[in-house]
């Protein structure tokens, strides 16, 4: 897999075409001196449950992975806290209103985005919802529905992060429900 950097031909601050790998995470422009750090974007992931403690899980409507599930959650925008994210990415993607955002923990991951693979790291937040009774698909979702934890099946989930983040969910909810029997 070509790294990232290798997409960056120009310097983004003068257009100079002498702009060089400086080390394994930068480019450094030799006209005008920029160096350029290659970092991570910011995306979020919603875990919410309903009152029955199943988990609310979508169907991505577009690519990567469109058509597996997935969990409510996306890119951070300029000037919001990840809290801020999933909340405004919960409320495109299933009209519900986020009252709390737990953050958990987080993963690095990889996302291929109209043919360009974007560096992430996916913050897991559980988020509280006044009334998981009325929500539908919107944006990026082709479709909502709670699920039975039991009935999860990671292989289901078509990003990897996802995949992991939620395996490590369901761990601890069972060691949980373990620890109060």
């Amino acid at each position: 897999m070509e790294h990232p950097l290798a997409q960056f031909k120009f310097c983004p601050k003068c257009g100079s075409s002498r702009f060089e790998v400086h080390n394994g995470k930068s480019k450094h422009c030799a006209d005008c001196g920029f160096t350029y750090y290659f970092n991570p974007s910011s995306a979020t992931v919603a875990l919410i449950q309903n009152e029955r403690g199943e988990l609310l899980v979508c169907r991505r409507g577009k690519e990567p992975a469109k058509g597996t599930l997935d969990l409510p959650g996306g890119f951070v925008d300029m000037f919001e806290t990840g809290e801020e994210g999933v909340i405004r990415e919960v409320k495109e993607e299933t009209g519900l209103d986020v009252s709390r955002a737990q953050y958990l923990f987080s993963l690095p991951n990889l996302y291929l985005y109209s043919g360009f693979l974007v560096h992430t790291l996916d913050m897991f937040f559980r988020c509280t919802v006044a009334d998981t009774g009325h929500f539908h698909a919107m944006d990026d979702a082709a479709d909502a529905f709670f699920l039975p934890l039991r009935d999860i099946r990671l292989e289901d989930f078509g990003l990897d992060s996802v995949r992991r983040g939620l395996g490590m969910f369901l761990e601890q909810e069972l060691s949980t429900r373990q620890t109060q029997d």
